[in-house]
């Protein structure tokens, strides 16, 4: 695979390639060490981020490979002067082998890959998607369920501008089986787009509207915070707030995911049960973004 761009590249085969070789390197770090210790991978991040810039430059530093990177590109890149992302690919491609990009355009990713220079793995493209934070999530629930076949899940929270939840639809609609039903405010709803492609996958999109709605049962409940960045006015704060309470009221097999950060959205008196998944969640994003390095530059 030569670009990570997005969601809909994958197959289940693809899938579970990524998976397996994502859990060999989780067992037996120390085998891969030294896979790309020949190779510069570029970072460039043109808006905040933690977990994904920092375990994007964690796993290639733990394959060996060397880093160049800015966490503001907007402000210290000549993007700032109006260079396009075509021509900062071209100039890249002459320093590093790859590039990670995060970017407020959805179509950043693409145009960052129509020059074909170097991989392009999509960090995350505005509210449009973030592939490789949906293979993690995936990846976590997999491991975690042992299989993604019959998953019930529930997404909760800015299902409009959630990105993380845009790519992960996609992903669990290559499975049979599935459930999905969402909790959100009217005015953060899922696009009808992600609706339909569940339909076409013969997954039925059952909308909610209080936690009382979704069964006790679920796999996994998904959280997001309120993607504040991505429009204009006041929608007042988070209607949905999980808490121990409310926790309690579901499965102890339920596992509560988010891809972080969170704001008030999941509170603090959930951290310690062994269903909050959140943060090893975010551990498993180093491995599989070790795998997708390895992926895209051969070397797997």
């Amino acid at each position: 695979m030569k670009h990570v761009l997005s969601s809909s590249q994958y197959t289940r085969e693809s899938l579970e390639e990524l998976f397996d070789l994502a859990e060999k390197i989780k067992k037996n770090p120390k085998k891969y060490s030294n896979k790309l210790d020949d190779k510069i991978i570029a970072i460039m991040f043109y808006e905040p981020s933690t977990r994904t810039r920092l375990s994007f430059e964690t796993a290639a530093l733990k394959l060996g490979a060397k880093i160049i990177t800015t966490e503001n590109a907007g402000e210290f890149s000549s993007a700032a002067k109006g260079e396009t992302i075509e021509d900062t690919v071209k100039v890249i491609a002459g320093y590093a082998d790859a590039m990670v990009i995060r970017h407020k355009s959805e179509t950043s990713s693409e145009e960052a890959a129509s020059v074909n220079e170097i991989p392009i793995l999509n960090a995350g493209a505005g509210k449009g998607e973030h592939p490789t934070q949906a293979l993690l999530d995936l990846y976590t629930i997999r491991e975690k369920k042992g299989k993604i076949d019959g998953t019930k899940v529930a997404v909760l929270g800015d299902l409009l501008h959630g990105r993380t939840i845009h790519s992960l639809l996609k992903l669990l609609s290559l499975y049979e089986g599935i459930e999905v039903y969402g909790l959100s405010k009217e005015v953060f709803a899922l696009p009808q787009e992600y609706i339909d492609i569940l339909k076409e996958r013969n997954i039925e999109y059952k909308k909610c509207t209080s936690f009382d709605e979704l069964p006790k049962d679920l796999d996994v409940i998904y959280h997001t915070r309120i993607q504040a960045e991505r429009f204009e006015g006041d929608y007042g704060k988070e209607e949905f707030i999980i808490n121990k309470r409310v926790l309690d009221t579901f499965s102890d097999d339920t596992i509560l995911m988010h891809p972080l950060p969170r704001v008030i959205e999941i509170a603090t008196d959930v951290d310690d049960d062994p269903r909050a998944y959140y943060f090893k969640q975010a551990h498993n994003g180093l491995y599989v973004r070790m795998a997708l390095l390895l992926q895209v530059l051969d070397r797997d």
